[in-house]
C-alpha cells in the first residue's frame, strides 16, 4: 500500500500533478488507468492536464486502481476529534454541576374533531 501526500503546487494543479505521479509510479497508460478506475479516457486526460477538476472520490478511485491510497491528512481530523471530545467532556461536567429542578408534568392541548 502506497500513500500519496506532500503535494506542492498551485491549487488548480494539485489534482493534475497527483494523477501524473500516480501514472508515473504505476507505469500505466492513460487508457489502462482510465479503464481500471472506471473513467472515460477523455475525462482522465482532462483531469491530468488540468482542464477539469476531479472530485476527491474520483481521485481516490484513480489511486485505488493502482493499489495506492489517497492520504487526506487524517492527523488534523484526529486533532479535531480530540478537541471535540474535550469540549464535550467539559459541557457534560457543566451540565452535571447545574442544580436539579423537578419539572412540571407535561400537558397536551385537547384534541378536536375536524368536520370532513
Amino acid at each position: 500500500m502506497c500513500y500519496l501526500s506532500g503535494m506542492h503546487a498551485h491549487a488548480e494543479d494539485v489534482a493534475a500533478e497527483l494523477i501524473a505521479r500516480i501514472r508515473a509510479t504505476s507505469g500505466l497508460s492513460q487508457t489502462e488507468l482510465a479503464r481500471r478506475s472506471g473513467l472515460d479516457r477523455s475525462v482522465l486526460s482532462a483531469y491530468e492536464h488540468g482542464r477539469r477538476q476531479p472530485s476527491v472520490a474520483a481521485l481516490a478511485r484513480i489511486a485505488a486502481a493502482t493499489g495506492m491510497e489517497l492520504d487526506l491528512g487524517t492527523s488534523s481530523t484526529a486533532a479535531a476529534d480530540d478537541h471535540a471530545g474535550r469540549v464535550l467532556a467539559r459541557v457534560l461536567e457543566l451540565a452535571e454541576a447545574l442544580p436539579y429542578r423537578p419539572r412540571d408534568e407535561l400537558t397536551y392541548p385537547p384534541l378536536i374533531q375536524l368536520s370532513a
